[in-house]
């Protein structure tokens, strides 16, 4: 039985990489600074470890007797402590990570980051995910990089314009994507512990423009669709203004979310799980 270790447990993507692992008969240890949060998956965690990812001296023994990490740190993180930077949790967490897994001799790494586009290269986010990358590759550990487009979560915005009555989108609203479920998307990266790809690109089995994404959001909410554009080039200026008066934090997520918003994101399909059962799904629990 192969014993995996879950990185960024408590996030989007960890809780259904948790259960995935489980369903498929592995040995699960879980990573979390907060237990609290992962009291509803207790029954598919067979070991809690509770450490810090930007203090390495709460990581002793998170990789003992481990054959896989699978490291979804940073992806859609719900931390919002401006004190802690990306940089430190996304290059520096998964580092610290790294070297316990190097130190006790783990088989294989896989690393959630995203998808590679012109649009993102120059990117601060993408500077921080390519300074793990290199280290990763470099390490001379097995690994695999899985390159997701979208989440469904990063959706869940387009739904509640939708609700208080307009969706407003960047650009013309054209830009195509297929965005992925985490439930699919934890399948696709259990599947990488048996697969010898260094990198792996993925997305949802359907595309959709943002347009056509906030046209599915009125569908399922039973009104007729309020759809008005913002030229994206003066939003892109005003940010650039703003950006001695923001967080570093704030401004690189502004900056990702304006460039999504204005750029294709199309991988290889996989998956089952539909947006518009997701939307629905949302609107019911409400």
């Amino acid at each position: 039985m192969k014993k995996v270790l879950i990185v960024g447990s408590t996030g989007y993507l960890g809780k259904y990489l948790v259960q995935e692992c489980k369903r498929r008969g592995y040995w699960v240890r879980a990573l979390a600074r907060n237990p609290q949060k992962l009291e509803e998956l207790r029954d598919s965690i067979d070991d809690l470890f509770v450490g810090e990812v930007t203090k390495p001296e709460t990581l002793k023994g998170v990789c003992d007797d481990i054959d896989v990490v699978i490291s979804a740190l940073g992806v859609a993180s719900s931390r919002t402590d401006e004190k802690i930077s990306l940089e430190e949790v996304d290059y520096g967490g998964n580092k610290n990570v790294l070297d316990r897994a190097l130190s006790a001799s783990v088989k294989k790494f896989i690393f959630v980051s995203f998808i590679i586009s012109p649009a993102y290269e120059p990117l601060e986010i993408t500077r921080i995910k390519r300074m793990f990358e290199q280290v990763l590759d470099t390490s001379g550990l097995d690994y695999c990089i899985i390159r997701p487009t979208a989440f469904f979560a990063d959706m869940k915005e387009i739904l509640k314009l939708a609700q208080k009555g307009t969706v407003y989108l960047l650009g013309h609203g054209n830009y195509r994507g297929n965005p992925i479920h985490g439930m699919d998307l934890a399948q696709f990266c259990v599947d990488a512990i048996d697969r010898q790809e260094k990198e792996l690109p993925v997305g949802g089995p359907d595309e959709y423009s943002y347009r056509e994404s906030a046209e599915l959001a009125f569908k399922v909410l039973g009104k007729q669709p309020k759809i008005k554009t913002i030229p994206g080039w003066p939003l892109n200026g005003l940010l650039k203004l703003l950006k001695p008066f923001l967080s570093k934090r704030k401004y690189i997520s502004i900056q990702f979310l304006f460039t999504a918003m204005q750029s294709d994101a199309l991988a290889p399909k996989f998956g089952t799980q539909s947006l518009e059962d997701f939307f629905r799904e949302l609107v019911e629990k409400k």
